[in-house]
């Protein structure tokens, strides 16, 4: 005879989470940033075509972008603490929606034929700060509305976002822009005001209250084994000891911001190399198309290559097939074939990209999100703004150009020796598996 305790029945192993087509939250926030980025490509082609149109100025057009570049960079450390703070929800809305009406009041100004510079300029530093503040709320969002065990694949398919837009908003762009000069604001503005509907209907959890200082400074709080948790209060120097003081962060952080160093300086050159080979431009365009798809087939691949292999031999691979590759660079012609070779290097970059940002955003403790990825884009974004100038300097005083990709090749060696040196990103771990003692 089998006995059976009154609570046996009510003993169920917990659901499954359903899968992320079904996931509405997410859904919902994954298609709101789709429409904000197309915005964003169709607004960063349209300036410019906008400035050349009326005054034809190189110096207004470079000092729209450096503005752009400027401000986005100031306002990312700050944005983390926003992000922290305030309801990320709210953030974005207000973001999406002041960012709409941006771009809505410049088409309107064209369409009264008010073109001024000054107007334009306005609106930049408005998008620049707007965006950096919308960037780590949607980044610290995503765990709210993902189970730990689909992170991974959430960031995957968010890898995929920008490629598409990078794809797409352009050539729209361009095409929008021969219409009517105000097309592509106009067009922007209704993406915006789509991103904006979209958030609208969002509904995140509520957030876990942050660990008592006194428990995280003694390390025997919740989040003591990622470093400990802090007071919402503090400041982006919390989230900075934060980084510092755990070993795996600070090395990807490390690692993240010498990737984009040398592959921004990468880019600068093949095009210079590609200028002085005569490389027509409609074949310049089809080799950055090739990096375009090579990055939009590596997120797409993402989540299985994540599943299928450890995550310290995608982050380790990427430099090691980056190195290949540019290598090949420096020997094949300019043109198709170079080409090819960018998307092979820009393939992998994703699904690194996700072992990175899984692992951040999972061990990071929820108060600190916001400021982890304001640190991580302020980061990245620095050396994306130094790569097109070392560059420059490797064609200026490095001698031949092929010379120049060789060093590039160099840098990428250089980087995949030190994390193979590296204890952390040697042994790098998959989400809150520990490291190897």
């Amino acid at each position: 005879m089998t006995i059976t305790r009154p609570d046996d029945e009510h003993l169920e192993a917990p659901a499954a989470p359903p899968p992320l087509g079904r996931n509405r939250n997410y859904n919902i926030l994954w298609s709101s940033q789709l429409f904000s980025e197309l915005g964003f490509e169709l607004a960063m082609i349209g300036i410019p075509l906008l400035i050349i149109a009326h005054s034809g100025s190189p110096l207004q057009m470079g000092l729209a972008s450096s503005v752009l570049a400027a401000v986005k960079m100031a306002a990312a450390l700050p944005a983390g603490v926003v992000a922290d703070r305030w309801n990320r929800r709210q953030v974005m809305l207000v973001c999406e929606g002041l960012r709409a009406l941006c771009m809505g009041s410049l088409a309107l100004a064209l369409a009264l034929g008010h073109y001024s510079f000054w107007h334009v300029m306005v609106v930049i530093v408005l998008e620049g700060v707007l965006g950096s503040v919308l960037e780590p709320a949607e980044h610290a969002a995503v765990p709210q509305v993902v189970p730990e065990s689909q992170l991974p694949a959430a960031l995957a398919r968010n890898a995929a976002r920008p490629f598409v837009a990078t794809l797409v908003g352009p050539a729209a762009a361009g095409f929008l822009f021969t219409v009517h000069p105000l097309s592509p604001f106009l067009t922007t503005a209704v993406m915006l005001a789509l991103s904006f509907g979209a958030l609208v209907m969002l509904r995140l959890p509520p957030r876990r209250a942050p660990a008592p200082a006194s428990a995280s400074a003694t390390g025997d709080g919740p989040d003591a084994e990622a470093g400990g948790s802090t007071e919402r209060s503090g400041g982006i120097m919390v989230g900075v000891r934060w980084i510092l003081g755990n070993p795996v962060i600070r090395d990807t952080m490390v690692w993240m911001m010498a990737v984009n160093l040398v592959f921004n300086a990468l880019l600068v050159i093949i095009l210079v190399l590609s200028g002085e080979d005569d490389v027509d431009p409609g074949e310049m365009g089809m080799m950055m198309a090739f990096l375009g798809a090579g990055g939009l087939l590596g997120a797409l691949c993402a989540s299985k290559l994540y599943e299928a292999l450890r995550p310290r031999v995608l982050v380790l691979g990427f430099a090691v097939v980056a190195t290949a590759a540019t290598a090949l660079m420096a020997v094949v012609p300019t043109g198709l074939a170079l080409g090819a070779l960018l998307g092979v290097a820009g393939f992998l970059a994703p699904p690194a990209n996700t072992a990175v940002m899984a692992y951040q955003l999972t061990v990071a403790p929820d108060d600190l999100r916001g400021r982890l990825s304001s640190v991580a884009a302020f980061c990245s974004g620095g050396a994306g703004a130094l790569g097109p100038l070392a560059g420059g300097l490797l064609m200026t005083w490095g001698g031949e150009g092929r010379t120049s990709v060789l060093i590039c090749a160099g840098a990428f060696a250089a980087v995949a020796a030190v994390s193979m040196l590296s204890p952390s990103l040697r042994r790098f771990p998959s989400v809150l598996e520990p490291l190897d003692d």
